[in-house]
């Protein structure tokens, strides 16, 4: 899928986030130019069952063997699901996101028939990148019942929405928009609503769409697609905006095409984000905890580690890794791991939504270390974590899978 005042103390937060490790060092690729047009990620839906990939582990030690795991299905009949998030709870639900306007509740093997929450018809999904885009709960879930979603509405624009909900159902008439982003174009939408380890609401963001970002949005701080943004939405009507934002806005982050999945780490705060490239390369970008505002990811100088409009520039931040459109045309953004199986434990997983590929990425030895280990068979539209790290991987042929032993 081509796819931020006042700081609070939010005692909750320990459920979620354990002790933040200090900050990593990124080593950065070498710098090369080239120059690029556009392609778009088609859509498709599929049956395949996801695969180990028999590619050989070529550092031994550095990651499992995949070829002992496997993506199992655990559901299937979702509506082209696109996001799954845990309450975080207790509860052990996870609420799976279909794009054309629905929550569905998923737990103990059963998905439910009755929606949590149905916006069909205030979501504008007429287009492949449109839709009910992402969600995500207010670590004060438990008592106060928000929750924050990313849609796209009247006039294809962007809407960021906070509901409210009570037991397995939430009120559609409880809707109360936070911010709407005028959208110039249908495509390059971003989507992800997230909560960071210090209690703002971040949110994703493309840079309008069409392509090569023709209005520039990617390198204006002073419009708000083509970022990640951070807001307070525990102070303020409808929110504040952080003192420590540096532009003075909503933004936190800059330089991005369409960030299609971004999550922190929930052991160390570390942020990881899945920038969907323009035709010839797909790129993973990091920031570590502690990280100050104002990250410029480079777009549209630069795609990936590469020149694109114009020479690579020194103090734009490079991908943690980046793979060409040989492995596949739109990357899916996912998790670090931090389940069950102490083998995983640390490893960032992503995936491509055309091929199928799921790479893990680790820093070993000082480098940033990427591997093909499954070939899963199937559009990957998001991965998914539940309460207890477990990942989940979404895809166009409406099931979902758990990654697990063999």
């Amino acid at each position: 899928m081509k796819r931020l005042l006042i700081l609070l103390t939010l005692p909750l937060m320990a459920c979620r986030w354990s002790a933040v490790a200090a900050p990593t060092n990124t080593p950065l690729p070498a710098r090369t130019a080239d120059s690029t047009p556009q392609t778009e990620s088609p859509s498709q839906p599929d049956t395949a069952t996801p695969q180990a990939s028999q590619t050989p582990i070529l550092q031994p030690g550095q990651f499992p063997d995949s070829t002992q795991y496997e993506w199992t299905r655990i559901v299937g009949g979702l509506d082209r699901p696109v996001d799954a998030q845990s309450a975080f709870d207790g509860s052990g639900r996870l609420f799976v996101v279909e794009k054309y306007g629905a929550i569905r509740i998923f737990k103990d093997g059963n998905l439910y028939d009755q929606p949590f929450l149905n916006i069909d018809n205030r979501v504008d999904n007429s287009k492949n990148e449109m839709g009910l885009l992402g969600l995500a709960f207010h670590p004060d879930y438990e008592q106060n019942g928000y929750f924050y979603v990313n849609y796209t509405g009247d006039g294809g624009h962007t809407r960021i929405s906070r509901f409210q909900a009570e037991g397995d159902a939430a009120d559609p008439d409880s809707e109360k928009v936070l911010m709407t982003i005028e959208q110039p174009y249908p495509n390059h939408n971003g989507g992800a609503v997230v909560f960071g380890p210090d209690g703002y609401l971040y949110l994703g963001l493309g840079d309008g769409g069409s392509g090569g970002d023709p209005h520039r949005n990617g390198q204006n701080t002073q419009v708000l697609l083509g970022k990640i943004l951070r807001i307070d939405v525990n102070t303020g009507d409808p929110y504040n905006i952080p003192a420590d934002n540096p532009f003075g806005n909503e933004v936190w982050a800059y330089g991005l095409r369409n960030p299609w999945r971004f999550s922190f780490d929930r052991a160390s705060g570390d942020l990881w984000i899945g920038d969907v490239g323009q035709q010839l390369y797909e790129e993973i970008n990091y920031l570590p905890a502690g990280s100050p505002g104002g990250a410029n990811f480079g777009w549209s100088v630069m795609e990936g580690a590469h020149g694109y409009n114009g020479l690579p520039q020194p103090e734009l931040l490079l991908p943690a890794a980046e793979y060409s459109h040989e492995f596949g045309c739109s990357v899916t953004g996912g998790y670090v791991y931090r389940g069950s199986m102490p083998e995983w434990n640390g490893v960032y997983i992503y995936g491509d939504y055309c091929s199928g590929k799921i790479w893990g990425l680790i820093l070993s030895n000082g480098q940033w270390q990427s591997r093909v280990l499954f070939e899963a068979g199937v559009t990957i539209t998001s991965f998914g974590e539940d309460e207890n790290g477990e990942l989940h991987l979404l895809s166009d042929n409406g099931n979902i899978y758990v990654l697990s032993e063999k």
